[in-house]
């Protein structure tokens, strides 16, 4: 046996930013993706108890659409999750989910009713988070590397 040390073996990387040391601007897009997230489960909610109570042309189709709206909600959610515990993967659902919300605040601006501040609050919400996310600070955070900066594949 011999008296020297075996060394110890390297750490597993860790992500760019220091522990503890998250930009503002990702919680802040942490923040406003999980907000839309709720959103979703909300209106999933909403829509599964009024197709259950209320008295609806088609039972079936309002259950299936609060359903399909809880289920969405998870992409978000989890995006979240992932942007507040710097994994670099939640970054590009979190975008979808940005970009997603745009289309739906369209639709909503084009309707005559209280549906149209709903629209311009969720694209402005959008457009936030969409510019919190491509962020270079927010990228630097969660450890993305652009094109042409990966790491030589030898």
């Amino acid at each position: 046996m011999s008296s020297e040390k075996t060394p110890a073996a390297p750490a597993p990387e860790t992500p760019l930013a220091p522990e503890g040391a998250r930009p503002r601007r990702l919680t802040y897009a942490a923040a406003l993706t999980g907000l839309e997230g709720l959103a979703l489960v909300a209106g999933g909610i909403w829509i599964l108890v009024l197709g259950l109570t209320g008295d609806p042309d088609d039972r079936q189709q309002a259950v299936t659409g609060g359903i399909t709206l809880m289920v969405l909600a998870l992409l978000p959610l989890l995006a979240a999750r992932g942007l507040l515990a710097l994994r670099s993967w939640s970054r590009g659902p979190a975008v979808i989910t940005q970009i997603l919300a745009l289309p739906v605040a369209y639709n909503l601006l084009r309707a005559d009713s209280l549906a149209i501040p709903a629209g311009i609050a969720l694209a402005a919400l959008a457009v936030t988070g969409l510019v919190l996310l491509v962020n270079a600070e927010t990228t630097r955070a969660l450890g993305i590397r652009g094109p042409g900066n990966a790491a030589d594949r030898g």
